[in-house]
């Protein structure tokens, strides 16, 4: 593994060189929701079977316990990484180079560290009770606010410039003046800018403004199915299946067309005789052929003088309209 060396600077005799604060604000906020079900683990392995001690009991001293164990890990992680690097040239294995995975590696040590007897159990680290219970911790510390995201997403910046080995999530540049770091940090491409989206509160590295605004739900777009509607994306999915006039739906007579929904009067229309003759099959099911059923869907037609037919828009109030239409027709003197 080829680990980063680090850059002196220039010695100027002006003491340490001054390190750029960015970092990648989405990389840091999937580090932080890492930590949550994490503590949740450690806090449900520890307690198992315990009939004195809940969850709840152990989180606040496990959370400072485990936030000390992973912090101090990642201090020193690249120096241990160098030194496993060099003892293990002639073999294959490899640290890992992603902060989530390593973080990851790091709160399951400690994790293992906290278990008690049945935590131990290969059994109950596969079962899908131990899941359930942890999802459920999770849950009550997000309902109470018991770890909050921006203290989270603190620790979470530090352990990512800790671990982060190929600098891909944060800024390694340093310099050795507060006037040439405020240069570079006006055009730092880590540097963290506010979503322009209306209603989006977040604020995403320059870098990474582009896949923030390709998933951003609070962006603004032209309906997927083209009407003339423009919706946020978070509201897409229920407008497209749900008021969009563009929809697509099958004909309600049953025959085979498919179109948008805008597009049903025009389809009852073009379609009415086909469909006057799928309702008179139904209403006239012995005693007439095909023949004298187009023929008597015609006379229908032209005796509609009102053109109830056309705006029936299903088999039932279509049907009513014709036996309307049949018994008027059959009352007329010929």
């Amino acid at each position: 593994m080829d680990l980063p060396v680090a850059d002196p600077g220039t010695d100027r005799g002006e003491g340490p060189l001054l390190q750029c604060p960015y970092c990648d604000s989405e990389a840091m906020h999937k580090l932080a929701q890492l930590l949550l079900p994490g503590l949740a683990a450690v806090c449900v392995d520890g307690t198992t079977g315990d009939l004195f001690r809940k969850p709840s009991v152990v989180a606040v001293d496990l959370r400072k316990e485990m936030v000390d164990y992973i912090t101090q890990r990642s201090d020193t992680f690249i120096a241990d990484a160098l030194i496993e690097s060099e003892a293990n040239q002639e073999t294959e294995n490899e640290m890992p180079e992603d902060p989530f995975e390593i973080v990851s590696i790091f709160m399951d040590d400690f994790s293992s560290t906290k278990r008690n007897i049945i935590g131990h159990v290969s059994g109950w680290l596969l079962s899908d009770s131990r899941e359930d219970k942890i999802d459920d911790f999770v849950q009550e510390m997000e309902m109470t606010r018991f770890w909050p995201l921006d203290r989270r997403e603190a620790i979470a910046e530090v352990l990512l410039k800790n671990v982060d080995l190929k600098t891909k999530f944060h800024c390694p540049e340093k310099y050795e003046n507060e006037e040439r770091l405020a240069d570079h940090k006006e055009q730092c491409s880590f540097r963290p800018v506010s979503c322009p989206n209306d209603g989006c509160r977040a604020k995403v590295s320059v870098r990474c403004m582009q896949d923030h605004d390709a998933a951003c739900p609070f962006k603004v777009l032209q309906c997927e199915q083209n009407c003339e509607k423009r919706l946020i994306r978070r509201d897409m999915d229920r407008h497209c299946v749900t008021v969009c006039s563009m929809r697509p739906m099958k004909c309600p007579f049953g025959c085979d067309s498919s179109f948008p929904e805008r597009d049903l009067e025009k389809h009852c229309l073009e379609f009415l005789q086909a469909h006057l003759l799928k309702v008179l099959k139904v209403i006239h099911k012995k005693g007439h052929s095909e023949e004298e059923l187009k023929e008597l869907a015609q006379k229908l037609e032209k005796y509609d003088e009102h053109g109830k037919l056309a705006k029936a828009r299903d088999a039932r109030p279509l049907t009513n309209v014709v036996k309307d239409l049949e018994a008027k027709m059959n009352g007329e003197p010929s």
